[in-house]
């Protein structure tokens, strides 16, 4: 299992890398374009600035400059206020085929002595400093013999040097072979490699396999083009069971967002000035930008889905920025939602309002994003990606860990009391039931946005279904509580999260419970019997 983890998570940053590299390297391109036609308008300036019967035409060239700088700052914000549109038209599923190519090695580095061919000996040079003897030269005694005797050892030089050259030429040829056949050899291995990592991971995919599903919608999420300042980092975690993808992601900060609105050039000066855009408009643009990224993710995820691993998608934005308060780094929470598959394929994305949309799937959405005003995450990252999936390896360790499997009813009901206490709950024990899970009446003694809060724990191996989330709704209402919270040591079903999504209730999976508990210092486990309950 470490093996193919490592195997997907060498998959995971040799696609992500290459799709970064694609991207640094058309973003090279175009700040080199730029760069090069602002050094000619520079160059025509100055020249032009010397001439002043060239001055119109400077003029109208600034004017140009104006032009394009509006144009490009046009399209910027026309690519923030389409940002979920862009999506729409591109199928985001990855074909594993795709994977396979090779597109990406490194191309065969020749030495140049190798590549190129020496120039071939040519006889009338070795002949050309020969003479034949003039009509009087032929009467000198013993010139016909020089002269071919000359003749002789130009030929017998041609002849040695040819000689050498082809044996040269021969041993460069050979050389070359040997290296591209070694080099073919080479290549040849690693697609072969290639394809069978890629055959692997496909296998992985398609059985559900969690390293695997990670990775491919790791692919998925970083293929996605946004525009320049969108930071596109993230972490996935995956809870096979429920069949549940959580995500959490970076989402840009507000000056992503043009301070400028429009520029003008003034002539009198001859220089460009920038008008401020409101900052009404900036906040609305950014809240926008905001709503866009978390729809257009679970979009692309959910599109992807091919292997059909996903029931929920789970997606909480946040930012990474400064606290200008304290100087410190925070990283609050904008936005946070949990869909259901099913229930998102059924929206129209292209005639929705963005903020309703989120607003009737029980997103949590901060009021001011701009300000940096956090929501609750709707589950911690750390909260899913602590989960017990590898259970595998717990069950091969003996260690001091409760498995809260082993205890029983009463032992449970204390736990879970004792936990909410520590989490600074008045918390009060009222009865066990007879299914093994409990209730307890608890007191969050904050004024305002405290109150009465009903909590019921269902020691479970098999998912919970939406007749557990009824079940403690009657008994909020009974109760009059304020509040529920249901946990268990399994996992909850889609139809049990889509109907707590607009009530005051929080679902705790096992994975969740075992973040609780250690970050209030008790460390337990969850190992499932063989047999079913």
């Amino acid at each position: 299992m470490a093996r193919r983890s490592n195997l997907f998570s060498h998959l995971n940053a040799m696609a992500r890398e290459s799709a970064r590299r694609n991207r640094m390297r058309d973003a090279q391109i175009r700040r080199q374009e730029r760069e090069r036609i602002r050094s000619l308008r520079e160059t025509e300036r100055l020249k032009i600035l010397s001439d002043k019967e060239a001055r119109q035409d400077y003029l109208e060239k600034r004017a140009l400059e104006v032009e394009d700088k509006n144009e490009d700052l046009a399209e910027f914000i026309e690519n923030l206020k389409t940002i979920l549109e862009h999506t729409l038209n591109i199928n985001d599923t990855i074909s594993f085929d795709s994977l396979r190519s090779m597109e990406d090695y490194p191309p065969l580095t020749l030495a140049k002595e190798l590549t190129t061919q020496p120039p071939i000996p040519s006889k009338d040079n070795y002949y050309a400093s020969i003479k034949a003897p003039s009509f009087l030269g032929k009467l000198m005694p013993g010139s016909k013999r020089k002269y071919q005797q000359a003749q002789k050892e130009a030929e017998e030089k041609f002849q040695s040097h040819m000689k050498n050259y082809e044996m040269a030429e021969a041993k460069r040829k050979s050389e070359l072979i040997k290296l591209r056949e070694e080099y073919d050899r080479e290549k040849q291995l690693k697609i072969q490699q290639r394809n069978k990592e890629v055959d692997e991971l496909k296998a992985a995919y398609f059985n559900g396999h969690m390293d695997a599903v990670i990775t491919y919608n790791s692919m998925v999420l970083e293929r996605s083009e946004y525009p320049k300042g969108f930071p596109q980092k993230f972490r996935l975690a995956y809870i096979p069971e429920p069949k549940e993808l959580v995500i959490d992601y970076d989402l840009p900060p507000i000056n992503v967002v043009p301070k400028v609105l429009e520029y003008k050039f003034v002539k009198a000066h001859d220089e460009i000035t920038e008008k401020p855009r409101k900052a009404s408009e900036i906040k609305e643009i950014y809240q926008d930008v905001v709503a866009s990224v978390t729809l257009r993710s679970i979009h692309e995820i959910i599109e992807a889905d091919q292997g059909n691993n996903l029931q929920l998608v789970t997606f909480s934005g946040h930012v990474q920025t400064v606290d200008p308060s304290t100087g410190k780094d925070i990283r609050p929470c904008l936005i946070s939602v949990r869909v259901i598959k099913d229930r998102f394929n059924e929206i129209d994305l292209s005639r929705i309002d963005k903020l309703a949309c989120l607003r009737n799937l029980g997103a949590q959405v901060s009021p001011r994003p701009s300000e940096l005003q956090p929501v609750k995450p709707i589950i911690e990252f750390d909260m899913a990606d602590k989960r017990f999936v590898d259970r595998e390896d717990i069950l091969t360790t003996l260690d001091a860990r409760p498995n809260l499997m082993d205890l029983n009813p009463f032992e449970f009901e204390n736990l879970i009391t004792n936990l909410f206490s520590k989490m600074g709950l008045d918390a009060k024990q009222t009865r066990s039931s007879k299914d093994g899970g409990v209730d307890t009446v608890a007191f969050d003694t904050r004024p305002i946005v405290g109150g009465k809060v009903v909590i019921q724990a269902k020691r479970y191996k098999n998912v919970v279904g939406v007749s557990a989330v009824r079940d403690l709704y009657g008994t909020m209402i009974n109760e009059g509580a304020n509040k529920g919270i249901l946990v268990t040591t399994s996992n909850y079903g889609p139809d049990a999260y889509d109907f707590s999504k607009d009530k005051p209730i929080e679902l705790v999976d096992g994975g969740g419970l075992l973040y609780l508990l250690e970050q209030n210092g008790i460390k337990a486990r969850i190992v499932f019997p063989d047999e079913t309950k």
